[in-house]
């Protein structure tokens, strides 16, 4: 069973969320109402995802990963937020969060959403990824070769790296590669290992930062 932190400085939203996932097989093992207690409940409880608003007293939400990212908590973060602001997408994703969903997302997505950064993958509110791709990540012209900041993949590590950034899953990647899906999870691996990244999100980041991949492209 998947667990869970919820943290969020609305008494009913935190109720409201622990009843909806544990109606659909998650356990919650914390509710917290600020971003210093969640730190402290991820700490503690060692959950699979914490769910994390953005603003909150004490420390926010983006301040609370970022520290989560420094001490390398296992724990994957959800930014759950009602506000669909591209700097806050922006932010949290930077401070290393696998996933950005809004409050008004349906409770049986959510489920899935949480699912889906526990297995670590990413995940992001529809819309979000090309407007912040577009507007937020500075895009240099394409390189030929390899990028500087990539020489440690090997090519074929690239060329999963370049399938990401395209949005593309595992199960995807191991269809064109004619590969097991079980062979590309190792190279996503070495990849996060290699460019010392904490998940897919902050892979994709860098594929476009770099020039690996472009918008459009």
């Amino acid at each position: 069973m998947i667990s869970v932190v919820i943290a969020d400085d609305q008494d009913l939203v935190r109720s409201g969320l622990a009843l909806v996932l544990q109606a659909r097989g998650l356990a919650v093992l914390a509710e917290v109402a600020d971003g210093r207690h969640a730190i402290d409940a991820v700490r503690r409880t060692d959950a699979d995802v914490v769910l994390m608003d953005i603003r909150m007293p004490v420390l926010d939400g983006i301040g609370a990963t970022r520290e989560l990212t420094r001490l390398g908590c296992r724990t994957k973060i959800l930014m759950l937020t009602t506000y669909d602001l591209d700097e806050y997408v922006y932010d949290a994703l930077r401070a290393g969060a696998a996933g950005f969903l809004l409050k008004a997302t349906p409770p049986d997505v959510l489920a899935a959403g949480i699912r889906t950064v526990a297995a670590g993958d990413a995940l992001l509110a529809p819309g979000i990824t090309r407007r912040l791709i577009e507007e937020h990540i500075s895009r240099p012209p394409p390189v030929r070769g390899v990028p500087t900041a990539l020489v440690a993949l090997t090519p074929r590590e690239v060329h999963v790296l370049t399938e990401i950034a395209r949005g593309k899953s595992n199960g995807e990647i191991a269809s064109s590669l004619v590969v097991s899906e079980a062979t590309v999870k190792t190279h996503v691996n070495h990849i996060l290992a290699k460019l010392d990244l904490r998940g897919r999100v902050q892979a994709v980041v860098l594929a476009y930062e770099t020039g690996l991949i472009s918008p459009g492209r």
